[in-house]
């Protein structure tokens, strides 16, 4: 792509059309990305760790009442969640898209020989297995998927579980992924980042899908050096919590508790909603 091509853009960008997703599985990305992840600076990629904390502490007592539990942790990405409850007395197998971040969680598994396995793979093609306790997939990467292949997801995840095992999902909300999508164009410059080691220019627009109840925001990454574009999309679904009774209904779980945020953890931005689902 070159900088005619922005110029020539659609006006609106329709929803998994522009790009599934940014490219997690990209080695030299999903190593850039790993940096994010280990920042204790912000939680953009995940949370720090004195949150993370806080969350494993739910987990273990109020989901698992402190009974050693096999655990299946989807988009996992270093395994900071796994190897804490691992360390808690649980047996644990996290999956991720990024080669970067799986490597990176097999190698602290080895250092504090915490016992997690580890899998790079598509949770969309994944066979999850099953005999599992809990099943999480947190942080809103449920809403990255298309609605078929979250419905998959969702049918592989009450397959994998126990007879009385529970599926815990953290969603964005659907007022957040609303602004989302309305959110003002922008741009910056970096002189190395996420996008590239090197400097670039980054532009940002974002779009609402009133009929997919969808958001999608549109990148263009610019070379500062050879002025080459780069175009990829981030894609979020939508989803009220009617949405959320009547699809996890049809996939066969019995019953669906939500929560509007992690219990006992003070945060009112509505940014997320928990979900557990029994089966």
């Amino acid at each position: 792509m070159n900088l005619s091509d922005i110029v020539n853009r659609s006006e609106k960008a329709i929803p998994w059309r522009e790009g599934e997703k940014i490219p997690w599985d990209e080695p030299a990305f999903s190593q850039r990305m790993l940096r994010e992840h280990l920042s204790q600076e912000h939680d953009a990629a995940s949370r720090r760790f004195e949150i993370i904390d806080q969350h494993v502490n739910w987990i273990h007592h109020a989901l698992l009442k402190e009974q050693p539990s096999r655990l299946l942790d989807l988009g996992c990405g270093p395994g900071f969640y796994v190897s804490r409850l691992a360390k808690l007395g649980h047996s644990c197998t996290g999956v991720d898209f990024s080669p970067a971040s799986i490597e990176y969680a097999k190698k602290q598994n080895e250092v504090q020989h915490t016992g997690c396995t580890f899998i790079q793979h598509d949770l969309r093609s994944l066979d999850f297995g099953s005999g599992y306790d809990l099943v999480m997939l947190i942080y809103g990467e449920f809403n990255t998927f298309r609605k078929p292949d979250a419905r998959n997801i969702l049918i592989k995840t009450h397959e994998a579980l126990k007879p009385d095992g529970r599926l815990l999902i953290e969603l964005n909300s659907y007022s957040c992924l609303h602004g989302f999508g309305l959110a003002a164009s922008g741009w910056h410059a970096s002189q190395g980042g996420l996008f590239s080691d090197h400097p670039y220019l980054l532009m940002e627009e974002s779009f609402w899908n009133e009929e997919m109840k969808a958001a999608t925001r549109r990148m263009f990454v610019i070379d500062a050096a050879s002025g080459d574009v780069q175009q990829m999309a981030d894609n979020h679904q939508a989803y009220s919590e009617d949405d959320l009774r009547i699809l996890t209904r049809e996939c066969g779980f019995s019953r669906v508790e939500f929560h509007a945020n992690w219990p006992g953890l003070c945060d009112d931005s509505g940014d997320y909603l928990l979900m557990v689902c029994e089966k």
